[in-house]
């Protein structure tokens, strides 16, 4: 045993918050026009609002660890798809065409995926992982 194992757990719930958080700040940039960008995403507009609304309710849900797997998956799919469409035509490597921030995004998010949210997610409260009671048996005479 390595002496950080006792430590993995919560590392790796930070490191999911982190992730989810910067990720939905990317969607607010976007949707809302804050954070530094000059303007919002015209509603509706394709693939940038709609791009947007996949970072802001992934990263949320992927930040409190609800349905942190699935969340992580479509968000990584959404950044590779943001390479390939955006930033690949401009040139092959991301530090050549401005992808850095989608490939990190694409790989980090992929790792939540696989590795799973770690502590401090609401998912992994004992309320929601709870079985509904059965339901009373009856006895039937003939």
């Amino acid at each position: 045993m390595h002496r950080l194992d006792p430590a993995r757990d919560h590392v790796i719930g930070l490191y999911r918050i982190v992730i989810g958080f910067l990720f939905a700040c990317h969607g607010v940039k976007t949707l809302f026009g804050v954070l530094g960008a000059k303007a919002p995403a015209a509603v509706g507009a394709w693939p940038g609002w709609w791009a947007a609304v996949i970072q802001l309710v992934c990263g949320a849900l992927i930040c409190v660890g609800l349905g942190t797997r699935a969340a992580a998956v479509i968000g990584s799919g959404s950044m590779a798809f943001a390479y390939f469409t955006v930033h690949l035509p401009d040139g092959l490597l991301p530090i050549q065409n401005g992808g850095e921030a989608a490939t990190l995004f694409c790989w980090g998010l992929l790792a939540v995926a696989f590795i799973g949210p770690g502590r401090f997610a609401l998912g992994n409260l004992p309320a929601l992982h709870r079985t509904p009671p059965e339901p009373a048996r009856t006895r039937v005479t003939a």
